[in-house]
């Protein structure tokens, strides 16, 4: 009894019924966590979780579903990303090298680009159904019933010069940006968003970071005002077609970032500002043995006390998250699928491609 009791029992019901997720014994060794739940209770091997193939970019969408295009760590790379079609576009964070406001602009332009070239020329069908003779026809494009543009390079280079627009566009059949919905939380590396950190960067005699700790504080004290063009959200929900969706920002502490914080207490007071009830859950850092191993450092770095609160309390569909480049894909326990959806990879390469989930929409929608 006192083994399950310290061990597997990191919860208490409160008196209102809300389930109390506590700091777990082994809260400042995820490796270590990761092994004692693995050989006590096979909490990382199936059939109680298992991987999962993303939905293929091409795929139809079902009818009545929402489709969620997944993507984080892009840091500033995101012109070679060729972008699929969906209803919302989810970035986890790390969309910068430093959150320096050029980057932050740079970003915001990149979300709204096409909005922008489309509106000019009458919206999404209409101007390409005007070229598709002599541009889509022109480049070898193959069309079918349901008018599947295939990816081509040269289709892409011409009609990014018709448009003003990048050559990254990924053209749909229907017409995959603009996203209805685009949400966006911060990463570690949007320092410029952790007034906390920039406080104490700038007294700092030695600067880590010298391009950011120059910069005049007015220029980045309201730099989420920058982000124009999306759904912003730090410690923060919005519900989009019927799914209540949350972000935070917040990781175990990691080399002297932003967002850090100590692993316990400190993080779990974040992830207990998430309300019951959430539908999607969008998170930097991942939890603890989802898709956050570190093969260099034969290290899980996980946080538990986020992997207690999701699997415990929260329970959402659908948990994105980032940060660990090395753990980009998808996985499941039976109630959450995790997406570890880091475009780059260990070594700063945009080669991830965005990773596509298919959820029931909500019928009260």
């Amino acid at each position: 009894m006192a083994f399950a009791q310290s061990h597997i029992m990191a919860a208490r019901r409160h008196q209102h019924s809300r389930l109390i997720i506590e700091v777990d014994e082994y809260s400042s060794n995820p490796t270590q966590a990761f092994t004692f739940y693995n050989i006590n209770q096979g909490r990382f091997q199936p059939p109680h979780v298992q991987m999962v193939d993303p939905v293929p970019h091409d795929a139809p969408k079902p009818p009545g579903y929402t489709r969620f295009v997944c993507i984080s760590d892009t840091h500033s790379r995101t012109d070679p990303i060729q972008m699929p079609y969906g209803d919302v576009l989810i970035h986890a964070g790390d969309f910068t090298e430093l959150g320096l406001p050029s980057e932050v602009k740079k970003f915001n332009e990149w979300l709204v680009w096409l909005d922008k070239s489309l509106e000019n020329q009458g919206g999404w069908k209409e101007p390409l159904k005007d070229i598709e003779l002599n541009l889509f026809l022109k480049a070898g494009m193959v069309r079918d019933q349901n008018l599947r543009l295939m990816n081509s390079v040269p289709l892409r280079e011409e009609i990014s010069q018709l448009l003003r627009a990048p050559t990254s566009l990924f053209y749909h059949p229907h017409g995959s940006l603009p996203y209805e919905y685009k949400i966006v939380i911060a990463g570690n590396h949007e320092l410029t968003f952790d007034q906390e950190f920039m406080a104490d960067l700038i007294k700092q005699d030695f600067y880590y970071f010298p391009s950011v700790s120059k910069l005049k504080p007015e220029s980045y004290e309201n730099v989420q005002s920058l982000l124009t063009n999306c759904i912003y959200l730090q410690d923060s929900e919005v519900t989009v077609r019927g799914f209540r969706i949350y972000g935070s920002p917040w990781q175990p502490w990691f080399y002297g970032w932003g967002f850090n914080l100590p692993r316990g207490q400190a993080l779990l007071e974040k992830w207990n500002l998430i309300p019951d009830g959430i539908d999607i859950l969008i998170t930097h850092g991942p939890p603890l043995g989802f898709l956050d191993w570190v093969p260099k450092k034969m290290q899980r770095v996980g946080c538990v006390e986020l992997l207690n609160t999701v699997q415990r309390r929260i329970q959402p569909r659908l948990h994105v998250f980032g940060h660990i480049h090395e753990g980009y894909g998808v996985m499941a326990d039976g109630t959450t699928t995790y997406v570890n959806a880091s475009v780059c990879t260990v070594n700063y390469q945009p080669l991830n491609p965005p990773i596509v989930i298919d959820l029931p929409t909500p019928r009260n929608t």
